[in-house]
């Protein structure tokens, strides 16, 4: 049945029918992976397992520690806090829960370097004011395209 008709137009219907064939089994693996990922941490709900104003006490005094020393994977952050005396963290696994609980605050960024096949990870701190630095930038751009336009 797919070559009555001719030769070349046969093999066309076929070409055309095993496409059809590919994409629905592209669109199949890609439903089924889509389907069996996890469902993403919603970080702006962790409980930080202290009273609240105590986690804003100590994420106060772990995001001056990201200021001072840039981006820290979890095992420095952890040696970096006990050196500092950072009063209220139980454990090296409270400490993740504070971190994570920031992320969703939108006081740190998680940072990922791949190399090769290892990732490191490492939190580093959001620019406060972004737009603070970038008018003094504009209106040179402004007086520009004013004079342009002026000629």
């Amino acid at each position: 049945m797919w070559f009555a008709g001719g030769g070349v137009g046969g093999l066309r219907k076929l070409c055309r029918a095993s496409a059809v064939f590919e994409n629905e089994l592209s669109y199949n693996s890609l439903l089924v992976r889509y389907m069996s990922r996890e469902r993403a941490v919603n970080v702006r709900k962790i409980n930080p397992k202290v009273p609240i104003q105590e986690a804003y006490a100590i994420s106060n005094s772990l995001y001056d520690l990201f200021k001072q020393h840039g981006p820290l994977s979890v095992p420095n952050t952890w040696l970096r806090a006990q050196e500092a005396g950072v009063s209220g963290l139980n454990s090296k696994t409270h400490m993740k829960l504070l971190l994570k609980w920031m992320r969703g605050k939108k006081m740190l960024k998680l940072i990922c370097n791949q190399v090769g096949s290892s990732k490191k990870f490492f939190h580093s701190v959001l620019p406060e004011d972004p737009q603070q630095d970038q008018p003094d930038a504009v209106p040179e751009i402004k007086k520009q395209a004013s004079k342009k336009r002026s000629k």
